[in-house]
């Protein structure tokens, strides 16, 4: 049980972090030929700098968060359903595939109308 615990934290870190990494950009270093000391819009746009506003980061941050918990309540539902069906008339298997289910049924309605609040509250300050 805990290694089923522990590879459901791991695959959760490993979504989380190719999500987070979409919004990774590389910045190259460049020699210009005078040297300029401030941040003129020449160099935010040589170095990769966005143009968005900030909201609209943390927004796409929020999304892709809330997208890859409702991933991960996917895959529990289908190990629920796995669980469900190998368990070959065991009563227990079958109960506890039954929490399984409910449990990701409760977490993916909370994080549907957590993606629903998070929409409407930055479609306002937007």
């Amino acid at each position: 049980m805990l290694f089923k615990v522990q590879f459901l934290i791991l695959l959760s870190i490993l979504f989380l972090a190719g999500g987070l990494l979409s919004y990774v950009q590389l910045a190259f270093a460049q020699t210009p030929s005078t040297p300029d000391l401030g941040l003129t819009p020449e160099v935010s746009t040589a170095i990769g700098l966005p143009v968005t506003d900030i909201r609209l980061v943390v927004a796409n941050i929020i999304r892709t968060a809330l997208g890859l918990l409702g991933i991960v309540a996917l895959v529990l539902m289908l190990y629920g359903g796995f669980v469900w069906m190998t368990a070959g008339g065991d009563e227990e298997k079958i109960s506890q595939a039954n929490k399984i289910l409910v449990n990701a049924v409760i977490g993916l309605s909370i994080i549907l109308s957590s993606y629903a609040i998070t929409s409407f509250v930055i479609s306002r300050l937007i």
